[in-house]
């Protein structure tokens, strides 16, 4: 296996842990949580918003800490903070503090997504960037195999993401390098007017695709789901993220303009949907693997298209700016869900996604490809 393959794969376990650990897991873990703590949805969805309100606020303060540490640097202590968080939302039941905990864990977890989306983008291997981003399923696969056995002791859970995170640190410790990884003042500019429909389209997935994965355990606990159903469902899920570099990576990097970010918006609102057609066991599966194969793909294809259409010194300021529109949309779409669905079922939940997913979809089909920045 070539040596840049191996590095992306290590560097994959950044979006494991930043993404699989820090923000999907949390979805494993909530009925549990909600039955002892004795939340409503909308409580439910209120902790995950501060987890995506950390993301916004990780997004904004990337580049100084880029500039400050070195994108490795930041990708590095990144990595070691969310592992600290992790394992820190098993100390408290305490409303209060856990938003502030879940907060630090989205910050966090921002920074390493988008420093490792950067030194993705300049490791050279085109299956890099979708590589990167598939390290999201891993986290989800071992999260699925392990959170359900454990049933009510959602504290346990919390300390083995905890220490999984601190494991993924030190194996991706030594691939986190670029040529140039030191501190610098430089800062770049933002380049995001000029493909403002990828941005709004990014924020209506950010807020439709995380309510699906925040809210499918609860989905299935109120169609009386056994835990083997759960397990089954949320590994598969992950277990097909591994898919998207072999089903998405040629579109992302050869399909014009943004024929294949159309393209994964689409099939994502149609996985989401799915799910709304039958509570069978076998419908909800296959909704949960043509989901698990396809979401990730969307913020790969995003940062695909700003290396396109970007210098490379704007990379990181264009990529934070677009995780920062990303950010806000995770930041408010778990709690209306969550509101709505208090008001009607679940189901609701995972027709907010196919919506803000067949609406982003609409938005950017029909998106001429921008003249290349030079």
């Amino acid at each position: 296996m070539p040596d840049p393959v191996i590095r992306a794969l290590r560097l994959a376990l950044g979006t494991a842990s930043a993404l699989g650990f820090a923000r999907f897991a949390y979805g494993l873990l909530l009925p549990a949580m909600r039955e002892e703590l004795g939340w409503t949805l909308g409580q439910a969805g209120a902790l995950n918003t501060a987890n995506g309100l950390g993301y916004l606020l990780g997004a904004l303060l990337t580049s100084p800490v880029v500039r400050r540490l070195g994108t490795a640097g930041a990708f590095r202590w990144g990595m070691v903070l969310t592992a600290v968080a992790l394992a820190a939302t098993a100390i408290t039941d305490d409303f209060s503090t856990l938003l502030v905990i879940r907060t630090v864990a989205g910050l966090t977890g921002a920074v390493v997504f988008i420093a490792g989306g950067v030194i993705a983008a300049r490791t050279p291997s085109a299956a890099a960037i979708p590589l990167y981003f598939a390290g999201s399923g891993l986290g989800i696969v071992v999260s699925g195999a392990a959170i359900p056995a454990m049933g009510s002791h959602w504290r346990t859970g919390w300390i083995v993401l905890g220490v999984a995170a601190g494991l993924a640190a030190l194996v991706s410790w030594g691939a986190a390098h670029t040529d140039g990884d030191a501190p610098t003042t430089a800062t770049g500019t933002a380049r995001v007017l000029p493909q403002w429909r990828t941005a709004v389209a990014y924020v209506l997935f950010g807020a439709g695709y995380i309510t699906y994965i925040t809210f499918l355990s609860a989905y299935l606990a109120d169609r009386d789901a056994s835990v083997v159903q759960v397990t089954l469902t949320w590994t598969a899920l992950g277990a097909a993220v591994g898919a998207v570099p072999v089903v998405w990576g040629r579109p992302i990097a050869h399909w014009p303009g943004s024929s294949a970010l159309a393209t994964l918006l689409a099939v994502l609102a149609a996985g989401a949907a799915l799910a709304l057609v039958s509570p069978s066991p076998a419908v909800v599966l296959v909704s949960a693997i043509v989901y698990g194969a396809t979401f990730i793909g969307v913020p790969a294809a995003v940062t695909a298209l700003i290396k396109r259409n970007t210098p490379a010194a704007d990379w990181t300021a264009t990529l934070a700016a677009f995780t920062t529109l990303f950010a806000a949309g995770q930041t408010v779409g778990p709690w209306i869900a969550g509101v709505l669905a208090d008001h009607t079922s679940t189901g609701a939940t995972v027709a907010w996604t196919a919506v803000l997913c067949g609406a982003g979809a609409a938005l950017t089909v029909s998106r001429r490809r921008p003249a290349p920045r030079r």
